[in-house]
Formats: structure tokens, C-alpha cells, sequence
């Protein structure tokens, strides 16, 4: 199975990049008398800074909280590693580190803890609240009283019936004679259907027509 890690420029830079500054860094706090494992500690507790402000920056800018705190001692610790850089490139004598470099060293893992300390328990912007529920819609008496005895829902009103179609008088006239025909000819009365097939009229006239006829 081949594997799917590939070189990354960004990533090997940052590598590079980072294996420099921690070796500076150590060169400086060996040069101000800290020797053994506390010179490598010092480079340590530099980056965990950085990345400890960098991570409460970020977190306090997505819940737009204030983030003056966090870029402070994102400063201070990128000033402490810059420093080192700048400082081992040949504008300081490591062979003869001055007093106030000394001060700055020994009294960086105070300072450290002490930054690290306020990143981590500075309590974090409450969360926006939730928009609150709307509230149900009213229920009407009737359906309140359905919901309560449980029968069906009561049918709507009937609508009233419409008008008849007025009946013009000389239509009326054909229809009697059209009637008078039927029977005649059948012995029964003509029923609605049938007149309106031999009048050729729409079946609400041909109901009002026969309505008359009777």
C-alpha cells in the first residue's frame, strides 16, 4: 500500500525554521550561564508560549472576544525568539553576554509561567444565546374542544344555492311547446335531461326551464 504523506515546501520550511530558532535560543540561555538541561528548556518554554498565545488569539477572535491579552504575549514571546536570532548573528559576544541579557534570561521562566497561566484561565466569552422559541400559535375554542373530547372536526357551513339563470320568455315559449310535444308523443312528461338535449341549453337553464313547465 503506498503511502499518502507527501513532502510539503511549507511544512519542511517550518521544520527548518523552528530547529534554527530553538538552537539559537539554547545558544543563548548557555551563554548566560544556563548550562545542561535548563538551556534546552528555555527554547522549549518559548515556543509553547507562542503557540499557547496563537491558540488563544485564534479562539478569541472566532468568538469575537478581546484579544489585546493574547496578542501581548504573542509579542513577547515572538521579541524572545527573534531576539535569540538576531542575537547569535554575530552582533553579540556569546564569550561576554552583558548583565541586562542575564537579568532577561533567569528571569524568563517567570515570566513564562506567567503568561501561560493568564492565557489558560482567562475565561472565554460567553456564547451568544439562543434565539428563544416563538410561541405556539393560539388554539381556537372549537378546536380545543375537539382536541379535548376527541371527535371529528365539525363540518364547514354550507354555501347557499345560487340564483336560477333567468329564462328569456320566448325560450320558455319553445320549451312549452318542446313539452307539449314529448307528451304527445311518449304520454309522459319531459324530464329535465331531455329538454335540455332538445333545447341545447346548459343544465342549470334547462333546471329553471323545467321548473316552469311544471
Amino acid at each position: 500500500m503506498r503511502s499518502k504523506l507527501r513532502p510539503d515546501a511549507v511544512l519542511v520550511q517550518a521544520v527548518i525554521a523552528g530547529a534554527l530558532s530553538f538552537a539559537h535560543l539554547h545558544d543563548i540561555a548557555e551563554a548566560a550561564g544556563q548550562h545542561g538541561w535548563k538551556a534546552w528548556a528555555y527554547p522549549v518554554s518559548v515556543d509553547l508560549l507562542l503557540v499557547a498565545a496563537w491558540r488563544r488569539l485564534r479562539l478569541l477572535r472566532a468568538a469575537h472576544g478581546p484579544v489585546r491579552a493574547a496578542w501581548f504575549w504573542f509579542a513577547v514571546a515572538l521579541t524572545a525568539s527573534l531576539g535569540a536570532n538576531v542575537a547569535t548573528a554575530g552582533l553579540l559576544d556569546l564569550a561576554a553576554v552583558p548583565a541586562w541579557l542575564r537579568i532577561l534570561v533567569a528571569g524568563w521562566p517567570a515570566l513564562a509561567f506567567l503568561g501561560g497561566t493568564l492565557l489558560v484561565h482567562t475565561p472565554a466569552p460567553a456564547a451568544a444565546a439562543e434565539p428563544a422559541e416563538p410561541d405556539p400559535e393560539p388554539v381556537t375554542a372549537v378546536e380545543s374542544q375537539r382536541k379535548v373530547v376527541g371527535g371529528p372536526e365539525p363540518a364547514p357551513p354550507a354555501l347557499p344555492a345560487p340564483p336560477a339563470p333567468p329564462v328569456p320568455a320566448a325560450l320558455l315559449a319553445y320549451a312549452h311547446k318542446v313539452a307539449d310535444a314529448h307528451r304527445a308523443a311518449t304520454g309522459t312528461e319531459i324530464d329535465t335531461d331531455t329538454l335540455r338535449a332538445r333545447l341545447g341549453v346548459p343544465a342549470p337553464l334547462a333546471a329553471a326551464i323545467a321548473a316552469q313547465l311544471t
